[in-house]
């Protein structure tokens, strides 16, 4: 799922420069108990990732683990109850290039359907999206971006009417792929 061709980092950029990040991918059954996890979609008033879709995160604090910040940022971002989590594991870190980020994807999961609530300025909505409808067979489109001044192409999840691509696309492509079970 990633774009082609792959940003590399700025010139000049050292790994000193890379911020980690962490983000939340919470995995909770609905209703009918089937898997759902939880997207946001940033405000239009945020820097270079506005408007896109994402999984709850953001910068790593001093000190903090990786799922720790990917807990406090799905709380600030979601009004997310943390107590209610349970950490299952991580992903593979994802490298984002045009901001400089390093994010690690941790996993967890919940028993219910979690109330949440946007945050002000931060998130323009939650998504709750089924695994389901990411694995269906037609939901891998490819589009075409231009960035500096470059074309790319760039697969993307089309679910419920929004585009998931780059990082994320990343992440939930592992994650379906590590879901799936033997055979499959």
């Amino acid at each position: 799922m990633s774009p082609v061709p792959r940003r590399a980092w700025p010139g000049g950029s050292a790994p000193a420069d890379v911020r980690d990040a962490a983000g939340l991918l919470l995995v909770f059954p609905d209703a009918a108990d089937r898997a759902h996890i939880v997207l946001t979609v940033r405000s239009d008033t945020l820097g270079r990732h506005r408007g896109q879709v994402s999984l709850p995160g953001g910068v790593r604090e001093p000190g903090e683990t990786y799922a720790e910040t990917a807990l406090r940022e799905a709380r600030e971002e979601t009004a997310l109850d943390t107590r209610l989590v349970r950490v299952v594991g991580a992903l593979t870190p994802v490298d984002i290039p045009v901001s400089g980020f390093r994010l690690h994807p941790i996993v967890g999961v919940i028993d219910a359907r979690p109330r949440l609530s946007p945050a002000d300025g931060e998130v323009a909505r939650i998504l709750e999206v089924a695994l389901d409808a990411l694995a269906a067979p037609d939901v891998v489109v490819r589009t075409t971006r231009e960035r500096d001044g470059h074309r790319i192409d760039v697969p993307a999840y089309m679910v419920a009417g929004e585009e998931i691509w780059g990082a994320t696309a990343m992440v939930l492509a592992e994650f379906l792929a590590l879901s799936q079970p033997a055979g499959a």
